[in-house]
């Protein structure tokens, strides 16, 4: 909400401006809620059946979010001209990290999969960093040259190879495709449409061999066409989902009540949690969040509307769709609309790394609305 204005009647006319706006994170802090109440009825039930205590994964979740709103805090203090100074940097040790992941006794592999890094006793998956730091490269990027499209074009393309290379090697297909998209997305922002869709046309064969060339990536290809030709295996996710979303209804079945986080749906707290919503808030409670989302995003419209035009118009832009993009693909994915891609639902789904740099975001949005509204004094 753009706070009101208070007047000092000891110093005449001067007004006082709270510099803002809460709703930007307000919204992802009821989101967080939802999906720390989701998360934990989706793994008490596991908890019980470990005699482990039931709500374990959901104060774990509560400790995420508190040191998330630390980091908040701290990125609030950074001022914006320091982003700009240190955003090549920062993306160089966000692939720094992520090349991390592929070193035998630094990173950690997880069903075939090496995303994580291990710090002290916890895990870390760099590639979450990474958005960030690719969107703080390509705002620079257009600082340097606002006027020249090849050359933007060039540099992007640059950023994308160097930033894409080791999340193939991990494999994490889908998080490259983010990537590439963000940045696209952020090209349209600032010259249009014309390059990005030359370059998607011609990047339509490549990244089908890309697909065809792992056999789980065409397994889920084919689970997207068709579910239930493999309804106990490639299918199966899918299935359940679907069965989840048909279980909820309009009210759901209530909190805590549902049936697939009884072992029918994997990845419950964490791909599937939209789906788990689903089953036990119903559409009202799936549609609260799409609401919530949506109100997000217009509160970021008006933000970019505030900023100054050049690096922090693209920075605005930049930060909402690495929230906006991973939202979409998510909910896409657990609805078949699109293949999967074991993109988590941001603030809503279970996991630390995400959690942290998302509100790491927030920090970056709420000192550019303070920024902007000292200017605009």
């Amino acid at each position: 909400m753009r706070m009101a204005r208070f007047v000092d009647h000891n110093q005449g006319n001067d007004e006082t401006n709270i510099r803002i706006d809460a709703w930007l994170w307000l919204i992802p802090l009821i989101l967080s809620g939802v999906g720390i109440l989701m998360v934990t009825s989706t793994t008490s039930n596991s908890m019980y059946s470990t005699s482990a205590f039931p709500l374990t994964i959901g104060f774990r979740q509560t400790r995420f979010l508190g040191l998330g709103f630390m980091i908040m805090l701290m990125t609030f203090c950074v001022p914006v001209d320091k982003w700009r100074k240190i955003a090549s940097a920062f993306w160089i040790f966000s692939v720094a990290l992520t090349v991390g992941t592929l070193i035998p006794g630094f990173g950690i592999s997880v069903n075939g999969a090496r995303r994580w890094l291990r710090l002290g006793g916890l895990t870390f998956q760099p590639s979450e960093l990474m958005a960030l730091g690719v969107v703080l490269e390509t705002a620079k990027i257009f600082e340097k040259s606002p006027s020249n499209k090849k050359k933007c074009m060039i540099t992007i393309l640059i950023v994308i190879g160097f930033s894409t290379l080791p999340l193939l090697r991990q494999p994490d297909f889908g998080t490259t495709v983010m990537l590439a998209a963000i940045c696209m997305g952020m090209f349209v922002e600032r010259f249009g449409w014309k390059y990005p869709l030359a370059l998607g046309a011609v990047s339509l064969l490549p990244i089908a061999g890309l697909v065809y060339l792992e056999n789980y990536r065409i397994r889920r290809l084919n689970a997207f066409i068709d579910p239930f030709a493999d309804p106990l295996d490639a299918g199966y996710q899918i299935i359940q989902s679907l069965i989840a979303f048909a279980n909820g209804e309009t009210w759901g079945t209530g909190l805590g009540h549902g049936l697939q986080k009884l072992q029918y749906l994997p990845a419950g707290s964490t791909d599937f949690i939209y789906a788990m919503l689903g089953e036990e808030v119903g559409l009202l409670g799936t549609m609260g969040v799409l609401t919530l989302f949506a109100f997000w995003v217009f509160r970021c419209r008006l933000l970019y509307k505030r900023v100054p035009d050049g690096f922090e118009t693209s920075m605005v832009w930049g930060i909402t769709l690495t929230i906006l993009l991973p939202f979409f693909i998510n909910i896409a994915g657990v609805t078949k609309l699109i293949p999967l891609t074991g993109m988590p639902l941001p603030f809503i789904s279970y996991g630390g790394s995400a959690m942290l740099v998302a509100w790491m975001r927030i920090g970056v949005l709420l000192r550019m609305h303070k920024s902007a509204s000292e200017a605009a004094e």
